[in-house]
């Protein structure tokens, strides 16, 4: 009975058109007070428990460097370096313009940040130089998505707070995933660029090579700077993020000089919307699955899958259906903290690696940053390119091929996710086993 008035009240809150924070709250409050035996009083220390947790505190500041490096100029010099490396191939453009999404997302942390720095320089670049709009528009708006592949990642951030797993080893397994991913966007710019002879730049010398990266360098060292930091053992996820943000403020102020000083307070203003706004939707999304599991929903769901006798491969293949159409709906925190806690035990006794399923679940997130009615990918490139919403859903569409096709790869190919977690810090749960024995073995172990 809780089980479906939680779940029947929050779809007719969203249906009335209640936003999704206080659909989450107010659905969960009121189960806990017509079927529980939690208090208001309860519920409101669960809230304000989830408010004072240590890994949910990189959150803002990554929020923070990510927007204070799109406004300093950063994203302009990346794009310049990656075309300066590989411009003058076929299609060249678009490949530098996804090279730049792949190095701008390894400090932004955001899907929509990275569309907004890399989409506002390259989209207008890529039109002017021959290519349709919206083949530029649809191809930034999927390869944005890579801001929350390549770590770091606020989504993953948000996969560790609710399951209590390592943030550096999520973040870690998302490499090799982001760079196959984007590798594969590379690929397909290049094969249409051959077919319908895009246009390609000249070839850029050696020196100016150098002197497009020794003005990006200050950019890409803070990929260094969080990445190195962390596995290097030099500070947590956590002091990464306060790093970073103070290294993007220094950058983009001090040596750029691109941001005044009078622009830092709108910079503040606007980072200080999204973290309020995030953390508001994080912290109701706690108390719903607060509701979850002191009701035993997760346990009873494992109990009947696995006597079901559900094969592991068919299992993963319900959860990519599942959060294809939840992404539809939804942004990717909520879905994280409302699916995660239900899928975890049921991965865990399958013998499904909980780094994997993590990743798997970002990908999926990363497909509905890109689907209407809420994709928030398709939303942005819309306001910086002119273009109808419809017409971008449109463009984007052929591209999203790529990332289904992907889903697949990482779905069932658990050693790109875990080879290099693996590696530097051990195993830790059996990896899940490759297709051909999942779809020979039956039920899971």
């Amino acid at each position: 009975m809780t089980t479906a008035f939680l779940f029947l009240s929050l779809c007719l809150f969203l249906v009335i058109g209640m936003p999704i924070a206080i659909a989450l709250g107010l659905a969960s409050v009121l189960s806990a007070l017509f079927f529980t035996h939690d208090s208001l009083a309860a519920l409101v220390l669960q809230f304000n428990k989830t408010m004072t947790l240590y890994t949910l505190l990189a959150v803002p500041f990554f929020i923070l460097s990510g927007g204070v490096m799109n406004t300093g100029g950063s994203a302009r010099r990346l794009v310049n370096f990656a075309n300066a490396l590989v411009g003058h191939i076929p299609g060249g453009l678009g490949v530098a313009s996804v090279f730049a999404c792949m190095m701008f997302a390894a400090v932004s942390g955001s899907s929509p940040a990275t569309v907004v720095a890399i989409g506002t320089i390259a989209i207008g670049g890529m039109a002017r130089s021959g290519y349709t709009k919206e083949f530029a528009a649809g191809l930034l708006c999927n390869a944005g998505t890579l801001g929350i592949l390549i770590p770091p990642s606020i989504p993953m951030i948000v996969y560790c707070t609710v399951t209590e797993e390592s943030v550096g080893r999520l973040f870690i397994a998302g490499i090799l995933p982001g760079i196959v991913l984007g590798i594969m966007f590379m690929c397909t710019v290049y094969v249409l660029a051959r077919i319908y002879d895009l246009p390609c730049q000249p070839r850029v010398s050696w020196r100016d090579t150098w002197i497009a990266f020794r003005e990006a360098v200050w950019a890409l060292m803070l990929i260094v700077i969080i990445l190195g930091g962390i596995y290097g053992g030099v500070f947590t996820p956590t002091e990464a993020a306060a790093v970073a943000a103070v290294y993007a403020f220094f950058v983009s102020v001090v040596v750029y000089k691109d941001t005044r000083l009078a622009d830092i307070p709108n910079v503040l203003a606007h980072a200080g919307k999204m973290i309020v706004m995030l953390l508001f939707i994080v912290g109701n999304a706690f108390l719903f699955g607060h509701i979850l599991v002191s009701e035993r929903i997760p346990q009873a769901i494992t109990n009947a899958i696995i006597a079901a006798h559900m094969p592991v491969w068919l299992f993963l293949l319900v959860i990519n259906i599942i959060m294809l159409i939840a992404g539809d709906f939804m942004e990717p925190a909520v879905i994280i903290l409302i699916l995660a806690p239900i899928f975890l035990p049921i991965a865990v006794k399958l013998g499904i690696n909980p780094i994997h399923l993590g990743i798997i679940m970002v990908v999926n997130m990363e497909i509905g940053m890109v689907t209407p009615p809420v994709g928030f990918n398709l939303y942005v490139t819309s306001s910086i390119t002119g273009m109808d919403f419809y017409a971008v859903f449109k463009a984007a569409l052929p591209w999203m091929a790529v990332l289904l096709i992907f889903l697949q790869i990482v779905t069932y190919l658990p050693s790109l996710s875990l080879i290099l977690p693996n590696a530097l810090f051990g195993k830790t749960v059996s990896m899940v086993e490759p297709l051909l024995k999942l779809a020979s073995s039956g039920p899971g172990p």
